[in-house]
């Protein structure tokens, strides 16, 4: 792909780097010399030194031939009027916006709701932004998906009819030293083994790996059938009654919500539990030291025990019995407080922690604290944005491990693959097809080797992070 970045931030120039040493021609337009001269020597690609939203400038940047413009400068505005221009002379160019500004995204989301027929009948999105990334959001939605996939170890496909979960095959369990295809053999429940997660890595297994214990695999399947990979496997269903979380703010209110939102409405309830009068045990505890940020949560979370207090306190946590808690997350603007305070509650026994961190340079210290999960919501803008420029039929993009995703797509025309049989393009290592909804249908399937793909077929599938072969082969070129 050919992208246009306007604005070399720390956003800008790390969502450059990822691009470049994906193969992609990437051009950058920045208005700040300090910075044009600080990275015309580290990224392997050309910086004009100019404003972006100038339509002159954007064309010397090949906007004309540009597959995507992507505009991450500090101001909003400016952001949001360059991708305005760009859609009102090149419509086709996917036009992505960073804006911090949390109202201009809700009007965004809301209206581009409300007016879904308007803008469909104009085939032109709300101020010409196909993409609006508000960091808090992103850096929510990272907490949330780490609570379901990181914590819960299970990632929702399928318009949740299937779940992909991840489980350590235990010592003796009936899959112990088995060959993958011989599964079949111990049930009738469909399943897929997406991925084998051991020492050396995740890999994409072949129907002659040996499962072995120790050895953590990713399963995919109907939701019904959790119970009997559990089985085979030799494990048990990770009950979570518990959760503080801390820091009501942005990010901590927009967590809160999805979590309750989830809870009562998705797979989550089978983790969590419904909450009812008998059972007590269930709680759900926010913290934080504003007053007036307390008093706006126990309105809107009455489900909720809301504390004004400080996490610091040790009376506080043994009274409030916040060490015996299952999960705890920390998601206040001080990175340091959230590392510190996860690192003292992992060491005070909770067995999951997250963390909202700055940026990716503190994981490894997070690591070696003990804490679970980090979110460095930096980074969380730029897989976001990433998630966006896999090509135009990708509509989502699930990150398994460091080296693997799983992409959702609509079959377009230009695909070689249309019309071919699973059979005839499989690739074991390479990719792995994991759930196919016919075009018109209203469920996916789980696809067999005679499985035929055929334009306007919704796919899921594993691959390789960023290879633009499979890419090509399953979303066409742009």
């Amino acid at each position: 792909m050919k992208i246009v970045i306007v604005g070399a931030g720390f956003t800008g120039t790390q969502l450059a780097k990822k691009l470049i040493a994906e193969g992609n021609e990437v051009q950058i337009i920045e208005n700040n010399q300090e910075k044009v001269d600080q990275f015309q020597t580290q990224l392997d690609c050309s910086i004009i030194y100019a404003d972006g939203n100038n339509l002159s400038t954007l064309q010397q940047a090949g906007i004309a031939d540009a597959d995507a413009l992507v505009a991450v400068t500090d101001n909003d505005e400016i952001n949001m009027i360059t991708c305005s221009l760009v859609d009102a002379i090149y419509p086709d160019v996917i036009k992505i916006a960073r804006v911090r500004n949390y109202g201009y995204y809700v009007n965004q989301q809301e209206n581009s709701k409300i007016q879904k027929e308007t803008f469909a009948k104009t085939n032109r999105p709300l101020y010409g932004i196909d993409f609006m990334i508000n960091p808090d959001v992103a850096a929510a939605e990272a907490i949330v998906t780490a609570v379901e996939h990181g914590v819960s170890d299970v990632t929702p496909l399928g318009d949740g009819e299937y779940e992909l979960t991840t489980v350590k095959i235990e010592p003796g369990s009936r899959i112990d030293g088995i060959m993958l295809k011989n599964i079949r053999n111990l049930t009738d429940k469909k399943m897929i083994v997406v991925f084998v997660e051991d020492k050396n890595g995740t890999t994409l297994p072949k129907g002659d790996t040996i499962l072995r214990a120790g050895t953590s695999i990713g399963v995919l399947s109907h939701k019904d059938n959790l119970q009997e990979l559990l089985s085979l496997c030799g494990s048990e269903t990770k009950s979570i009654k518990k959760v503080l979380l801390l820091g009501i703010g942005k990010i901590g209110s927009i967590v809160a919500d999805s979590i309750i939102q989830r809870k009562n409405n998705s797979f989550l309830a089978k983790l969590f539990g419904r909450k009812n009068k008998k059972n007590s045990a269930q709680r759900f505890v926010i913290v934080d030291n504003d007053k007036d940020s307390c008093d706006i949560a126990r309105d809107r979370f009455p489900d909720s025990e809301v504390f004004c207090a400080d996490i610091t306190d040790e009376d506080f946590i043994e009274e409030e019995g916040l060490d015996k808690f299952n999960l705890a997350i920390f998601a206040t603007h001080n990175h340091e407080l959230n590392l510190m305070m996860a690192a003292y509650f992992e060491a005070l026994g909770v067995k999951n922690t997250i963390a909202l961190i700055a940026n990716s340079t503190f994981c490894s210290i997070a690591e070696k604290m003990g804490v679970d999960v980090t979110v460095p919501i930096r980074d969380t803008v730029v897989d976001s944005i990433i998630s966006h420029l896999r090509g135009k039929s990708v509509t989502e993009v699930h990150t398994i491990s460091e080296n693997h995703e799983i992409l959702e797509c609509d079959l377009p025309s230009s695909s070689p693959v249309v019309g071919k049989t699973l059979k005839e393009i499989a690739k074991p290592g390479d990719f792995l097809l994991l759930l196919q909804k016919k075009a018109g249908a209203a469920h996916y399937e789980l696809p067999s080797g005679d499985s035929e793909l055929n334009v306007g077929d919704h796919l899921v599938l594993i691959i390789r992070s960023g290879d633009k072969k499979i890419l090509e082969n399953f979303s066409g070129k742009d």
